[in-house]
């Protein structure tokens, strides 16, 4: 697929993030966009993005506020597009909606591990099963899974228990790329490409909280701050004596440098991932750190995990994976 106009694409998670900047891409070049996540906010501020970029005559984009972990919400989803932009198919599924949390099995809740992971992964197979025979329909489509460095490598650093999201994200690229194949044998019109960005700048910190959190305030409640308490000490950090409202802004400043210190923007890697859909490339990593990751852990994987690996990956690159 080498261009993109008058194409249709499906993108979850188009509220914020590289969702967000994936919609302006992709209408900015003639194609007509449906997107969903659960901030009917966000998306409200992605559409006037597009807006202000200048929307192409005849170009139209959509949002559709929808769970991507629900599978009766993501059917909701597809009926809305084909009564919307009339239509029985699609050519683009940007599988793209994600949070974090629940990163140990035995201190946080099941709850929340359950949560991340079924957001992560079971939006992946909740997206492709709704959205599949669409994009059969179509005369050419592809289908685009957001993994993650996470997808090769299941940590953050020695000191954080990162379980759910990881193994949602090993299940996503293990996926894509079995798809690779059963497409080839079954749809070979449907392209199947596994995206795995490094350290993105995006809202996934402070969204993922509101998300756990049933919340859409920025403040913590009690149980936000005696968990950030719970992940500081963790960490090595003493905040016995640190008032909550310390607890509130070293929360907050946290979110802040994963958005706007990373090492690539959000638009940047929703470049990167359109240029790789052109170049039908089906392994798609996004930012220095991933291709730099990548190569450190295939060269040694029986040393990935020590925190000697850690520490001499953060001196390469000048800063901690993930903030």
């Amino acid at each position: 697929m080498k261009d993109f106009t008058g194409k249709i694409a499906v993108i979850t998670g188009g509220g914020t993030g590289m969702g967000r900047e994936l919609a302006r891409q992709l209408v900015a070049q003639g194609c007509h966009v449906a997107m969903c996540d659960v901030s009917a906010t966000n998306m409200a501020q992605t559409i006037t993005l597009c807006q202000g970029d200048r929307i192409p005559q005849g170009v139209r984009i959509t949002a559709h506020v929808a769970d991507v972990s629900d599978e009766a919400a993501l059917q909701r989803f597809r009926d809305e597009i084909k009564d919307q932009h009339q239509t029985d198919h699609i050519h683009l599924l940007f599988n793209n909606a994600g949070i974090a949390g629940g990163g140990s099995m035995v201190t946080d809740s099941r709850a929340a591990w359950e949560r991340t992971f079924n957001v992560c992964w079971g939006g992946v197979y909740l997206g492709v099963r709704t959205f599949l025979d669409m994009l059969i329909a179509a005369p050419e489509a592809h289908i685009v899974n957001t993994s993650s460095v996470n997808g090769f490598w299941a940590t953050i650093g020695p000191n954080t228990s990162h379980t759910s999201y990881a193994a949602a994200k090993f299940a996503v690229k293990g996926f894509t790329e079995a798809l690779v194949t059963d497409l080839r044998l079954t749809a070979p019109h449907v392209k199947a490409s596994v995206v795995m960005p490094g350290h993105i700048g995006t809202a996934i910190v402070a969204n993922s909280r509101k998300v756990q959190g049933h919340t859409e305030s920025d403040e913590l409640g009690p149980e936000e701050l005696a968990a950030a308490r719970s992940r500081m000490t963790a960490a090595g950090m003493d905040v016995s004596q640190v008032p909550d409202a310390a607890i509130q802004a070293m929360v907050a400043e946290g979110a802040r440098r994963f958005l706007e210190d990373a090492p690539m923007t959000a638009a940047a890697a929703a470049t990167v991932i359109l240029d790789g859909v052109k170049a039908e490339t089906w392994r798609i990593l996004v930012g220095d750190d991933a291709h730099m990751l990548d190569e450190w852990v295939r060269k040694d994987p029986e040393r990935a995990y020590e925190p000697a690996f850690y520490e001499e990956f953060v001196k390469a690159v000048g800063w901690k994976l993930g903030g």
